[in-house]
Order: structure tokens, then sequence, then C-alpha cells
């Protein structure tokens, strides 16, 4: 290497040095900001905070479980809610995916259309959804399960259409040569490469829907979500306490069992 090459080397070396400082420096801007203007950095608020939170902690102690068996249903009902939930994004997912998927979608309006789709599902929280859909279809776990799969739909479609933009066009071409037709393409083609990817999704979705449907019981979507909020209602904080250690356990048993099935899928 010549002294010339060498000393393009340096500077390039620099320049992505410096930009790299100037991003560093912007984020670290934007942080301070959202710090200071959500009040974050107001030590004087957060200290006078302080006592009211030990007293709020005192009164939660000891934990209630006097009414740990009628929690067992709605428990139930939100571990239902998750997987159904979860089960209605896969389904839908799978469809956008393959639409949304610029190596797979049949039209870039298509394409497009999907892809807005998406965008739109993953922009309304599935709290949002909740109370469109209590409204629409009444209490109880249905419109729970509507509202984490329609939400679910955005994200899940998402990733499933990423992984299927990166697979190894290698095989698929291949498959293509032997005059296969378009679904036999995707299903032999695309499917298998993408397949421990979508499992992979589909198990951290169900741990993060089996954590939203919990909240979604502060809008009457039912499950345990709505035990806990009646108890901070009438201000039984022991109970509330009980019932977050319940629901603790199940959110570990959960994640205990969405790894052994991702280890499983590997």
């Amino acid at each position: 290497m010549d002294t010339t090459q060498a000393i393009d080397i340096l500077r390039k070396q620099e320049r992505i040095w410096k930009r790299s400082v100037v991003q560093v420096a912007l984020v670290f801007v934007a942080v301070v900001w959202a710090a200071w203007e959500t009040g974050l950095l107001d030590a004087q608020r957060l200290a006078e905070g302080v006592p009211d939170f030990l007293d709020l902690g005192g009164e939660m102690l000891p934990p209630n479980f006097t009414e740990w068996q009628s929690w067992m249903g709605p428990l139930f009902d939100t571990l239902a809610m998750s997987i159904a939930g979860t089960a209605l994004a896969v389904f839908f997912s799978c469809m956008l995916a393959f639409l949304a998927a610029q190596n797979t979608s049949p039209h870039p309006v298509v394409y497009q259309g999907a892809r807005v789709i998406l965008n739109l599902l993953r922009a309304v929280p599935e709290l949002i959804m909740g109370i469109i859909f209590v409204a629409a279809v009444g209490f109880g776990a249905l419109p729970g399960v509507l509202a984490l799969g329609f939400h679910s739909i955005g994200m899940v479609g998402k990733f499933f259409g990423e992984a299927i933009e990166h697979v190894d066009e290698k095989p698929v071409e291949a498959i293509r040569s032997t005059g296969a037709s378009p679904m036999q393409i995707l299903w032999h083609g695309y499917l298998p490469q993408v397949l421990p990817q979508m499992a992979d999704v589909m198990i951290y979705r169900w741990e993060y829907n089996f954590r939203a449907s919990t909240i979604l019981g502060a809008v009457g979507a039912g499950g345990i979500g709505f035990e806990l909020i009646a108890s901070l209602r009438i201000m039984q904080y022991q109970e509330v306490l009980a019932i977050i250690l319940v629901i603790l356990v199940m959110v570990t048993g959960v994640d205990f069992i969405g790894s052994r099935l991702r280890r499983q899928f590997k």
C-alpha cells in the first residue's frame, strides 16, 4: 500500500468518525430535551414524590391472597386472549407479508397498499383498539382478542415481510426454473427459508401479547387486568400487590415456555 492510499483511508475513517460524533451529539441533545420536557430532570418534584411512593408501598404490604381462587378464571382468560390474538395476527400476517415484500408482491401498487395497511394497524395502540372493540362487541375477552390480533398484524406482518425480502434467491430461482407455479415457488422456495424467523417472531409476539392483555382489562376487555383495575379503584392495595405478583409469576412462566419453544425451532 502506497502513501496516497494510506492517506485516503485515514481521511475516510476521519470523516466516518466525525459523522458518528455528530450523530451521537444529536441523539444526546434529543434525549436531554425529552427528559427536560417530561420533567425527568426535575429533582425537586422527584424527591417530593419519594415519601408518597414509600407510603403506597407500605399500604401494599403484606399482599392479600384471600381471593386468589377468583383470579384463576380471569388469569386463564388473559392467557387465552394472548394465544387467540397472536394466532389471529399470524393468520392474516402470513397473507399480507407476501404482498408487502418486494420480491413476492405481484405489483408495486399491491406492495404499497399492503404496506399502508400494516402501517395503519401498527400505528393504533392496542389500548385504543380495545376501547373501539369494547364499544362494538361489548365487554369480555372477545374485544381483547380482536385488539391484540389486529394491532399485532401490523408488527408481525412487517417482520414477516422483511424476512421474506432477505431470503436467498438461489433456491427460489432453481425452483422457478423447473416450471413451478407461483404458489409452489412460495411454498417450497420462500417459506422453508423464513419459517424459523417467523416462528421466532410469533413466539416473541405471544409473550408481548400476554403482557399487553393485562392492560386491556383497564378498558373492560376482561382478564386479570380487569381484576387489577377493580382493586385499584377501591384502593385495595394489598390485593393489588397480590394480583401483580400473580401476573409476575405467569409472565415468568410464559417467558420460560417461549424460550423453550424458540430452542425447538432453531
